[in-house]
């Protein structure tokens, strides 16, 4: 068997506290026998450093914006991209093709083009042979010129929903043209990228979940609590919803004062929410980031979780939810409804309705057996579909060139 290529990951951010489906996708490639190199535009803050194995993937992670402040960094890198005219001024066409609107626009551009000037030396001296990206933003931006400078090929994962606000801001087309390939979390945003590239390119997009480690989330807690425990686990941010969870929780809770609610996360949103929900008392716990272990924890422990976003991609805290046999509660936005089957492993109502969100809690609160059914099925779901190990192996065989041609990639063996 030929040499597997040596792969590069980027993001702006890693390891993150809500992205650390990243950090378990590259654990999986190394697993199958890849070599990753793990590099992230900016360097975590200690918020986002929630466990033993975030504090690793920190360690042996190459921060672009860090070694680009160093001068002597920034020379040689520059001098290492002069030395390769043609790819040089390729990159700087790029460079302004993908720029941002506006002047505002063009001078965060040239930042990424220096960060991207800084990470292809870094690329070049570690011998890596291919770049992939998570999510279609400004990292990606740096990726697509970091490539090109380093003479190498590059992918993306596109999640959504912020990349697909805006397809012409982030120029998804281009980037879709110019990817071998392009890695889509669900149907509909793959849907969503087709819209947004010519059907020339759309045989490059394939879809790859995000997954979880089923075997992590396995086994429900028990306890002397007899009342209905809700959990929330994100981002306490706008775009989460969870102004709308209060509300509709406070309205269930006033006929069935047993219920609780545990919020996990954190974020801008939080002050604001925690004087929202002062009222409440004690039947509100706010718990701040969680390790991956804590989170499987907080989903054991609880009878149902709740995710009342205004827009996602396809959540992972959904498949971990599963994983624990917790069935949910969430709104049908995106590729929601290609994971939770509504009325089999759990519940979907519209995005922003109140009423629809207190009627299910309060539903769910009063049919325990119903939610035992529909947490077993949700478990069946994850453990067939959203295995990070199956899913590694797909990207995988895109990345040894091994896919097939179906949508869903050909998983990666090493016997092929």
């Amino acid at each position: 068997m030929s040499r597997l290529p040596r792969l590069a990951y980027l993001t702006a951010l890693y390891p993150a506290a809500s992205h650390t489906f990243i950090l378990r996708e590259v654990t999986a490639l190394r697993a199958l026998g890849f070599e990753v190199h793990t590099c992230s535009m900016r360097r975590p803050g200690p918020e986002h450093l929630i466990g033993p194995e975030e504090d690793t993937a920190q360690a042996s992670t190459f921060y672009a914006i860090e070694t680009g402040k160093k001068p002597a960094e920034m020379l040689r890198a520059l001098a290492t991209g002069l030395a390769r005219p043609g790819r040089f001024a390729t990159a700087l066409r790029l460079a302004w093709q993908t720029a941002p609107a506006g002047f505002t626009g063009f001078l965060k551009q040239m930042a990424y083009l220096a960060e991207a000037i800084v990470l292809a030396r870094h690329l070049r001296m570690q011998g890596v042979d291919h770049l992939h990206n998570h999510f279609a933003d400004p990292s990606a931006n740096v990726a697509l010129l970091a490539a090109t400078l380093a003479g190498i090929p590059f992918s993306y994962t596109l999640h959504g929903p912020a990349e697909l606000y805006a397809p012409e801001k982030w120029h998804l087309r281009t980037k879709t043209a110019r990817a071998a390939f392009v890695v889509c979390i669900s149907h509909f945003c793959r849907a969503q990228a087709m819209y947004f590239s010519d059907p020339s390119d759309w045989h490059k997009l394939r879809i790859v979940h995000c997954g979880v480690l089923p075997d992590r989330y396995t086994g429900r807690a028990t306890d002397e609590n007899t009342g209905t425990r809700l959990v929330f686990v994100g981002r306490l941010t706008a775009i989460k919803g969870v102004r709308v969870l209060l509300d509709a929780f406070e309205r269930a809770r006033a006929t069935r004062p047993d219920l609780a609610l545990t919020l996990v996360g954190d974020g801008d949103d939080r002050a604001h929410l925690e004087q929202l929900a002062a009222p409440l008392g004690e039947a509100v716990h706010f718990a701040g980031f969680q390790s991956q272990d804590g989170v499987a924890e907080a989903l054991a422990k609880a009878d149902i979780l709740v995710l009342p976003s205004f827009a996602e991609g396809l959540p992972v805290v959904l498949m971990e939810a599963f994983a624990a046999a917790t069935p949910v509660i969430c709104t049908q936005v995106a590729g929601v409804g290609e994971l939770v089957e509504d009325g089999v492993s759990g519940c979907l109502v519209p995005a922003g309705d109140v009423d629809s969100l207190a009627d299910r809690i309060a539903y769910l609160a009063d049919h325990p057996a119903e939610r035992t059914e529909m947490g077993a099925k949700g478990q069946q779901k994850v453990q067939a579909e959203f295995d990070v190990r199956l899913e590694a192996a797909r990207i995988a065989s895109l990345f040894a060139g091994t896919a097939g041609s179906d949508v869903r990639p050909t998983p990666y063996t090493e016997t092929v």
